[in-house]
């Protein structure tokens, strides 16, 4: 996963959040790549935010879906 540090997290766009009325603060999940979208789907499993999260990166990376995020 490419880093990503506190300075460029804020530079990215809020529709690059799972989350965006978060972003770019805590429990917001970046998925402005796809090795974050997976990271945000493996981070929010089971949390009340888990929904919200899927659709979000299954609808930015449909291909994920079918892939079961691997």
């Amino acid at each position: 996963m490419a880093e990503l540090t506190a300075a460029k997290r804020k530079r990215i766009p809020k529709g690059s959040f799972a989350i965006p009325s978060k972003a770019p603060g805590s429990g917001s999940y970046p998925i402005n790549d796809i090795s974050h979208a997976k990271n945000a789907l493996a981070r929010s499993s089971g949390k009340p935010e888990e929904a919200t999260v899927k659709r979000a990166v299954y609808r930015k990376y449909p291909s994920l879906r079918k892939s079961g995020g691997k």
